[in-house]
């Protein structure tokens, strides 16, 4: 396989990073190294460094768990009748990758790590079962989960406190020397897909370093970008948002596109770049190589599959996938105006106008619609809780889409990538939630309802079909209006007053978002607020019947509940959209899909009629 290099350094020639040339080759001025100076520091001081004791830590953590894969190895060889002298050769490596690879993780970051085997220990039985037990029975190892049957497997757990993600590659060699080039396109000969996924995120990590023009500023500018898309609430892969592979893509492009840029350069530029990209041309550090190991490639021209990509972001090892699959029309438009806003703050702060610390404001999520999903799940304890919450949010991207199929894009999605406690409950419980709008711009008539019953329930389905379901384990979901949003999702556990300006992002959602109700089907509004059960009670009758695993029904007011917010636009823009979508003069724009047709029971539906006004 080839270097991936995008351009080769011939004499007295300057080398190009990237498909194109540079945008810019200017270096920093002085107001720019100012800049960059109260930007590191605002870093630091924000905590997004770890100390040296964790430093020690993390080393030691990944030294111990070399060690114990090694041993593993060399017992399965010894267990399957090998010679003595193929014992002492048996060995395992373990790489690191993502955020700790690239250098920029901070305190209470997990670990990346992919441990590289030989052809004869196989994933399915010797990593997830034989390797499983030797942790689950480590005093050090706490909070175990497999994951078997994910895109990319993977073994969750803590090691001393440290958090590991831990994959396995067997690869096609009896012994795996201590030196193993993994960049190496010879690894990927005669291993299947999943062990191509597990090597790649390595694979990756390592092309991503060789292909910027300067690894510190490429680092911290990546740091910062990190912590502002964590803070404006569009960093989490799983949700359909950007995970870090994809950020550090991101920036790494950026980072090519201005070779000579600081940080503080390039965080400014970072936005001006992808508020003007035209998705979905692909973001891309290198030239897509094919090889004949018969992978396959990002190619829409070939694949049908590849041209339905919103959001493409190439990575640069071969196979050449898009990483940002997830991406949906609505998590990207969530985006974009995140961009935007980010895009006007960098302005106003190299016009001196404001500082730093504006662009990491918080994200105001719900103060920003007027309509919400609740989806409240629960489990008899916390270890059942932390393996079922992350089953639903892995499962809420797919909500995202279904709402989208089923309202031809009317209904618009905002999926937010947190969860929140309700501490007063006895049982184990959180919940995620989602905000709801009318894509703007679309002339609809007044009332319009959005029947997404059956969409819900089929997303309630789809979860309750987890493999490793256990009695206790419930989700139910839930309409709700901005003034009924429970006190626990505030960190001081109550709602503040909306504050008199909201950022740009933040007032661009507000006037964006639509009034609505939430009605029965045949539109009578029930006018008064939504009742709720005592969460104590609905805790115990939740626990009560574990045998039972449906969402809440048309008897639990929580889904029953009308919502109806006051008429703040004027009489001649109501007017503007009473036409009907589809010619539909009933106003009513059924999205049902013969919910009895496809069998589900009367108890079992999800009453979620959104009207928007």
């Amino acid at each position: 396989m080839g270097s991936n290099d995008c351009g080769g350094a011939s004499f007295n020639v300057p080398r190009q990073y990237g498909v194109t040339k540079p945008l810019s080759t200017a270096g920093p001025t002085e107001a720019d190294l100012q800049r960059n100076m109260e930007l590191e520091k605002l870093l630091v001081d924000a905590g997004l460094y770890e100390n040296k004791e964790e430093v020690v830590l993390r080393e030691e953590v990944l030294g111990q768990l070399d060690q114990i894969v090694k041993s593993w190895v060399k017992q399965l060889t010894r267990q399957r009748g090998y010679t003595d002298q193929m014992v002492e050769d048996a060995n395992a490596v373990i790489y690191t990758f993502g955020s700790y690879r690239l250098g920029v993780h901070g305190p209470g970051s997990d670990i990346d790590t992919l441990c590289v085997g030989p052809s004869y220990v196989s994933r399915e039985e010797d990593f997830f079962i034989i390797l499983h037990k030797i942790l689950e029975d480590m005093e050090e190892v706490t909070e175990l989960q497999p994951v078997p049957d994910a895109h990319v497997p993977v073994m969750k757990f803590r090691f001393r406190g440290i958090s590991i993600d831990l994959l396995y590659a067997s690869i096609s060699l009896l012994v795996v020397p201590e030196d193993l080039d993994i960049s190496s396109g010879s690894v990927l000969y005669d291993v299947d897909e999943p062990t191509v996924r597990s090597l790649n995120g390595c694979r990756v990590a390592d092309q991503i370093l060789r292909l910027v023009p300067n690894v510190e500023n490429f680092r911290t500018t990546l740091r910062c970008l990190k912590f502002w898309a964590k803070r404006r609430g569009v960093y989490s892969n799983v949700t359909g948002f950007l995970g870090g592979v994809n950020w550090a893509l991101l920036v790494a492009r950026v980072c090519q596109l201005y070779p000579n840029a600081v940080p503080s350069m390039l965080v400014s530029r970072f936005f001006r770049v992808y508020t003007q990209w035209r998705w979905p041309n692909p973001v891309m550090l290198c030239p897509i190589e094919e090889e004949d190991l018969g992978f396959p490639v990002w190619d829409p021209r070939r694949n049908p599959r590849d041209r339905t990509h919103h959001m493409p972001i190439i990575t640069p090892a071969y196979p050449c996938m898009n990483s940002s699959y997830n991406v949906s029309t609505s998590t990207l438009r969530v985006m974009m105006e995140q961009f935007q806003n980010g895009n006007k703050i960098c302005e106003e702060i190299e016009l001196s106008k404001a500082s730093w610390s504006a662009l990491f404001e918080p994200y105001f999520f719900f103060e920003t619609y007027k309509n919400y999903l609740q989806i409240d799940i629960v489990a008899t304890d916390a270890d059942d809780l932390r393996i079922w919450k992350g089953w639903v949010e892995s499962r809420l991207r797919q909500l995202t889409l279904k709402i989208e199929r089923d309202t031809y894009g009317m209904l618009q999605c905002h999926p937010y990538p947190h969860d929140y406690v309700d501490a007063s409950r006895q049982c184990s419980h959180c919940a995620f939630f989602m905000g709801l709008q009318r894509k703007p711009g679309e002339r609809v008539q007044e009332g319009q309802q959005f029947d997404i019953r059956a969409t819900v329930e089929e997303f309630r389905h789809s979860v309750n079909m987890y493999m490793f379901w256990r009695p206790g384990m419930e989700i139910s979901v839930s309409h709700v209006r901005r003034k009924q949003i429970p006190s626990f999702v505030f960190p001081e556990g109550y709602k503040h007053s909306r504050p008199a300006r909201l950022p740009l992002a933040g007032k661009v959602f507000a006037e964006n978002a639509e009034n609505g109700t939430l009605e029965y089907e045949g539109g009578s509004s029930l006018r008064r607020q939504r009742k709720r059960k005592n969460d104590a009670d609905a805790c115990d009758a939740e626990s009560s019947r574990p045998e039972k695993r449906q969402s809440v029904g048309p008897n639990n007011s929580s889904t029953q509940a009308a919502v109806e917010e006051p008429d703040e636009h004027p009489k001649q823009e109501q007017e503007s959209t009473s036409q009907s979508i589809n010619g539909n003069s009933g106003g009513m724009y059924h999205v049902y899909n013969g919910l009895m047709q496809r069998g589900f029971e009367n108890d079992m539906i999800v009453l979620i009629l959104v009207t928007v006004l």
